[in-house]
């Protein structure tokens, strides 16, 4: 007689190796056992050339890829990124960004005429993300070198990304560099990863003075 004390929810696979490469696929964000699974799947029933070059060009992207010594952008080996290194860009004008995705983000509505600054994340207690986890001292140094007129927050607006405004101000107060925070156009609550270009380029556009 069958025995449901006896059924073990924990999968069992039919070759390790194929285990290995579910746990290794589940370290990525947001692909859980069964997405994994069906990628390793799927790369199985491919020639073997397919998974040479995804392998391939993971090791290359990683190896290869470095971060700008100035805004903390993607650049293929040089200590600056072509943003930072672009002399028609205006450099008196810096928009701090979360992460790396939303610079590509503001940068694919071609309406911006300033560079960056990648924090690396936002000030949040809860997921144990302090200051000193972020690159704003870095920002602050940039600003206190001169040649920075104004420090823009393109922050996504929630309570996260309202508390790193305001630590960022704060730092930047005595400054006396001008600061000022996108339009909130944008969805409350929302990350700005989400919103279409047209609405970041009129949220930079239509920027206001922000204030501590």
């Amino acid at each position: 007689m069958f025995s449901f004390a006896a059924v073990n929810n924990e999968r069992s696979y039919p070759s390790s190796l194929l285990k290995e490469s579910v746990e290794a696929l589940c370290s990525l964000p947001g692909v859980g056992e069964r997405t994994a699974l069906s990628y390793s799947l799927f790369l199985l029933q491919r020639p073997v050339d397919v998974s040479r070059r995804l392998a391939e060009g993971l090791l290359r992207l990683r190896e290869g890829v470095r971060f700008c010594s100035r805004c903390g952008g993607l650049t293929d080996g040089d200590e600056l990124c072509g943003v930072c290194s672009n002399v028609r860009r205006k450099q008196s004008l810096v928009t701090v960004v979360e992460n790396i995705g939303m610079q590509m983000s503001l940068e694919g509505t071609g309406q911006y005429e300033g560079v960056y600054h990648v924090l690396g994340g936002l000030i949040s207690p809860m997921a144990g993300v302090g200051p000193s986890d972020l690159r704003i001292d870095s920002l602050v140094s940039r600003v206190e070198r001169g040649g920075v007129d104004e420090v823009c927050l393109a922050l996504s607006p929630t309570m996260e990304g309202d508390m790193t405004c305001l630590f960022i101000g704060k730092r930047l107060k005595s400054s006396g560099v001008k600061v000022t925070r996108i339009a909130r156009g944008v969805v409350p609550g929302e990350g700005l990863l989400f919103q279409d270009g047209m609405t970041l380029a009129r949220s930079i556009e239509e920027r206001t003075l922000f204030s501590v």
